[in-house]
């Protein structure tokens, strides 16, 4: 296999099946995984909506947290209307479990839309989008601590950024990235509380948290994703003014 990881556009000199093409089903016995998330980070509410593929079996979901606390969530047509914009994007391949994983991030995104939520239809406008998609053969046994979010730093720049720990997540050439104003750029590994309450110098206040715990016969997941707000310095050092995003724990044998 090509030297891994690759960031940025030499992705795209792999001798690598890779979306948008289509990827083998299986490789060197390990099933694909595929999934697109979309999500929205703004002060007044967070969504995401979900769409992926295991092993060619589909799984779809979508979610609502409002700043109250309360959290509404399904798996069939979400009550969202979203129109989404362009971010630059950062695209990294890794090797995984003796085969490759493929992922491609944008955040601070130009969304707008609104949610029919049974108290109302709430509206939403801004740079508050991120988009997640990957692919790719995982281990066995995959886990992760993850972090995306939106906001503005204290000197007024918009910014965004995508954290982790478990995958993609070399020294360099890695998935971690920090937006200014729509310019990404790498940063170094950051610790991330074992709680989900902090990551390096990031501190996370909790709304609520999607979770999931199955256990079947060929697939164990325990899963747990907490929308809020985040307060800190980015990696680099940069203050946040306001901030709003998710952290995210996932151990899974598929």
């Amino acid at each position: 296999m090509t030297t891994l990881p690759v960031r940025g556009a030499g992705v795209r000199d792999l001798d690598l099946p890779l979306p948008p093409a289509r990827m083998p089903p299986l490789r060197r016995l390990r099933p694909l995984k595929r999934w697109r998330y979309v999500a929205v980070y703004a002060p007044e509410l967070m969504l995401c909506v979900g769409n992926a593929r295991v092993a060619g079996v589909p799984q779809r979901w979508w979610a609502v947290a409002l700043p109250d606390g309360r959290l509404f969530e399904g798996r069939r047509s979400p009550p969202i209307s979203l129109s989404l914009g362009s971010g630059r994007a950062v695209e990294v391949v890794s090797e995984h479990g003796g085969s490759y994983i493929w992922t491609r991030k944008q955040a601070g995104v130009f969304v707008s839309g609104s949610v029919g939520l049974p108290d109302g239809t709430y509206r939403f406008e801004g740079e508050y989008g991120f988009v997640d998609e990957s692919a790719g053969y995982h281990a066995r046994h995959t886990a992760w601590r993850w972090s995306a979010g939106v906001g503005v730093a204290r000197d007024g720049r918009s910014v965004a950024w995508n954290l982790v720990s478990g995958v993609h997540d070399a020294p360099v050439a890695s998935e971690r990235t920090v937006w200014v104003d729509g310019v990404p750029s790498e940063v170094p590994p950051v610790p991330f509380a074992a709680d989900l309450s902090a990551v390096g110098d990031l501190r996370f206040s909790e709304w609520s948290a999607r979770e999931d715990h199955t256990n079947l016969l060929v697939m164990r997941s325990d899963y747990r994703q907490p929308f809020g707000s985040f307060s800190g310095s980015l990696p680099g050092g940069l203050e946040l003014e306001s901030g709003y995003g998710v952290m995210e724990w996932h151990d899974v044998r598929w």
